[in-house]
């Protein structure tokens, strides 16, 4: 009999928002060197059979769904190629949608080119977030390490539980009293959208990135401790003045943007853990958008530090959540949560740090890669942060057309510019 995995609060959540966006969450790293394609593949299937939850199928069975392991093979999950054009190769793998009743949960790519290797990963949300999926491949590239220079079996990856509840756990009695009982949902709802082009029947996914030098990153860092602001607070604040401008905003709405938080922050540790997500949302709002982009600093500090004043800070709504799921059939909690559960037209994502040093493969660290979210189908946008050795890299993931890239690439030129205002 097959192996079955309860779905968590989180994976039946992303899920319920497939009319959303496509779940995948993708990650692209380029090495100085051609790696090791057999120690990779040994890598991978240890890793897989340590977290199951990878090579499964999400069963919706409409009262309770779960996750059913399947066997697999190697071959599907790695696909090596020597493309000519290592561009359009990398774009077509990343965009490719994995259907959460698909045996497997996540595809890796090698693309040789030029003496270099191109190392490529797309995972369904549902399995794990971005800081469980930033310490897959640490974990990969240390037992890659492990395996290649010391013989050593690639055995190294945390288990355990993949429940939201583990949240709690650090906190005293009355903390976990206080935090299980923040029924209240606390999205904002706002309707300023991001000026994308109607959905068409052609439309097609694609990542647009942009990347920001080391010398804008390190002003960014130098002007945000000036005015007691963090990167992301920088970003955001330069997130929204662009925005007022290319969407032709009135400059005295209020306009909110849903900023992605780790729940992590709540636990002492996570390495017991298994794979899974601790992701939820604070909102960032703006009263307007002030006369220039440092009142709208001003107004992006103020509302982040409002949240991050509150012990409790991602974790409202969070047991409502819970109590549709667990006392209603999976079918018909989906219809109360969608009409309670307010999904941000606007929102972002800092993924932080890819460090360098740990995603190391025999010495060879990457010279260039970053993290990015889901495709977002129209009227619905995030925009992803990562930075890798002190470069920051925008994306989006959109599903739309030529048009479409258009806007993103002058949404793009618009941070920058409101960027160079801030560290003038």
């Amino acid at each position: 009999m097959a192996e079955k995995i309860k779905a968590e609060l989180w994976d039946k959540m992303h899920y319920l928002f497939r009319d959303f966006n496509d779940r995948m969450v993708h990650l692209e790293l380029h090495y100085d060197y051609e790696i090791n394609v057999d120690a990779l593949k040994t890598v991978l299937i240890c890793l897989l059979e340590k977290s199951p939850v990878l090579h499964s199928s999400f069963t919706d069975n409409k009262v309770s769904p779960y996750w059913e392991v399947k066997p697999y093979d190697i071959e599907d999950v790695l696909t090596v190629s020597r493309p000519e054009n290592v561009k359009e190769a990398i774009d077509e793998f990343l965009t490719q949608y994995i259907p959460p009743e698909s045996d497997l949960q996540i595809k890796v790519a090698v693309f040789f080119y030029e003496g270099k290797t191109a190392l490529c990963f797309v995972e369904n949300h549902m399995c794990m977030d971005g800081g469980d999926f930033k310490y897959f491949a640490k974990t990969l590239c240390k037992n890659y390490n492990d395996y290649v220079e010391k013989g050593i079996p690639p055995l190294d990856i945390k288990q355990g539980s993949r429940s939201y509840d583990e949240v709690y756990d650090d906190f005293s009695e009355w903390e976990e009293e206080a935090a299980r009982g923040l029924f209240k949902n606390i999205c904002a709802k706002d309707d300023h959208r991001f000026p994308l082009t109607e959905s068409r029947p052609e439309d097609k996914s694609f990542i647009a990135r942009r990347k920001l030098s080391e010398e804008t990153f390190l002003k960014i860092k130098d002007v945000g401790k000036k005015y007691g602001a963090t990167v992301n607070d920088m970003l955001v604040a330069a997130y929204f003045y662009a925005l007022y401008e290319l969407a032709d905003y009135n400059i005295e709405d209020s306009v909110t943007i849903s900023c992605a938080i780790d729940l992590r922050r709540h636990m002492d540790t996570a390495e017991d853990l298994g794979l899974t997500n601790h992701t939820a949302f604070m909102q960032c709002n703006v009263p307007k958008r002030g006369r220039d982009i440092f009142e709208t600093l001003r107004y992006v500090i103020n509302s982040a530090n409002l949240f991050k004043s509150d012990r409790f800070m991602g974790l409202y709504g969070l047991p409502l959540l819970n109590l549709g799921y667990s006392i209603l059939p999976h079918a018909a909690s989906e219809g109360v949560i969608k009409i309670g559960y307010t999904n941000p037209l606007l929102a972002m994502s800092n993924i932080g740090i890819l460090e360098h040093e740990k995603l190391a493969l025999e010495g060879h660290e990457p010279f260039d890669g970053f993290m990015t979210g889901a495709v977002k189908y129209k009227p619905f946008v995030l925009l992803s942060a990562t930075s890798l050795r002190k470069e920051i890299t925008l994306s989006m993931c959109v599903r739309g057309n030529e048009e479409d890239k258009k806007i993103v690439e002058r949404f793009f030129d618009l941070i920058e510019k409101s960027i160079g205002l801030l560290t003038a």
